[in-house]
């Protein structure tokens, strides 16, 4: 197998266990809430990542105060508001309607980067945001909507869409290159540290704890988390960045693929119309960020 092939396997499976977050968030929503299943997640994911830190000689980043701002910005957003905000709609809404508007992720994170960095949009983006957005409303405007498929919970899910967008351009803000090793500890460190408090609120209104709940924690914390990111970096090194951020469009297709095999859901023509319209629009952003570095390399 040749360099490059390991790394499309070692990407791709990354990011099928990113899709397989989905599902386990569902099992979560089901029995605990949502910033406990968050500290929980991190506090089993913090030492991991330290312990990979001691065992490659990594060491912490020297940064000004400002980008330690940042960062706890970032971890608010990203870790937190992400993790939390897609527990919380998936309460009210399918995992397979969930991994859609999941996939939309780059996209989004290209509508900030228009918005708040003033970027020139090209348009090859302008039509990729058109397209996620109609795969999107294809999910959440349709004539069978119940509470399997919920305007509230989409919506949930969208606004964690927006955080991890938000942590995309945050990271763009600190002044000093952070190692991926060390820039996924501190985001675990921070992360636990935000949900801790709120997590302390939630125990007096917190009911019985189903072991599901917290095997799905324990998963999310060690399989997506730790070794989704082992797999990432270890992909990356075999291939350029660009045919990496193709792969993101596996993401969705694991979500919806597993919400039936596991959870048992039906896959609506809605879902698959607003399916193909994410993939696309990913795909086209991915060939189009290609395209410079072929004419770079030619």
């Amino acid at each position: 197998m040749s360099k490059q092939v390991q790394g499309y396997v070692f990407l791709s499976l990354a990011m099928v266990l990113v899709g397989s977050t989905v599902i386990a968030s569902k099992i979560i929503a089901a029995g605990l809430p949502p910033f406990t299943a968050t500290a929980l997640r991190f506090a089993i994911a913090f030492p991991l990542f330290l312990g990979l830190m001691r065992a490659t000689g990594a060491s912490w980043p020297k940064l000004p105060k400002s980008d330690w701002l940042v960062l706890l910005f970032q971890a608010g957003a990203g870790s937190v508001g992400y993790t939390t905000l897609l527990i919380s709609g998936l309460k009210l809404t399918s995992a397979a309607d969930a991994g859609v508007i999941i996939g939309t992720l780059p996209v989004v994170s290209a509508a900030i980067a228009i918005m708040v960095l003033g970027e020139r949009p090209h348009r090859s983006v302008l039509a990729a945001a058109c397209l996620a957005a109609a795969g999107v409303l294809a999910i959440v405007f349709r004539p069978d909507a119940n509470a399997a498929h919920s305007l509230a919970g989409s919506a949930l899910i969208f606004g964690a869409v927006i955080c991890e967008g938000l942590f995309i351009l945050l990271n763009k803000r600190v002044s000093v290159a952070i190692p991926p090793l060390g820039l996924s500890a501190l985001m675990t460190g921070f992360g636990g540290a935000i949900a801790l408090p709120f997590a302390l609120a939630e125990l007096p209104s917190m009911g019985a704890t189903g072991v599901p709940a917290l095997a799905a924690v324990a998963y999310y914390a060690l399989v997506p988390t730790v070794g989704g990111f082992v797999l990432w970096y270890a992909g990356l090194q075999k291939v350029s960045g660009t045919e990496a951020s193709v792969f993101t469009a596996l993401a969705p297709v694991s979500a919806l693929l597993l919400a039936a095999a596991v959870l048992g859901e039906t896959i609506t023509a809605n879902q698959m119309i607003g399916m193909a319209c994410v993939l696309v629009a990913v795909l086209s952003l991915g060939l189009r960020r290609a395209s410079p570095e072929r004419a770079g390399e030619a």
